[in-house]
């Protein structure tokens, strides 16, 4: 396990404070927050390719003959 030392003020207090208010250890926090901020970071980059395959004619014919295929499949 890996040992971090930082510091903090301003916004990032505030937060830790809030999450740290029900009792949770700063160690948890921290370890919770940074799990979070990772998915959320994943789950970004995610939306914006999801967009980008939206934007794109081609993609989006793809997805077309994909969803017709199925319609094939439930009709069996």
């Amino acid at each position: 396990m890996s040992l971090v030392n930082v510091r903090i003020s301003g916004a990032a207090e505030t937060a830790l404070q809030e999450l740290t208010a029900n009792g949770l250890s700063v160690s948890e926090a921290v370890r919770d927050a940074l799990v979070m901020a990772a998915r959320l970071r994943r789950r970004e980059r995610m939306r914006v390719e999801a967009l980008r395959a939206m934007a794109d004619p081609d993609d989006r014919a793809a997805v077309r003959r994909v969803m017709e295929d199925w319609d094939d499949v439930g009709a069996r």
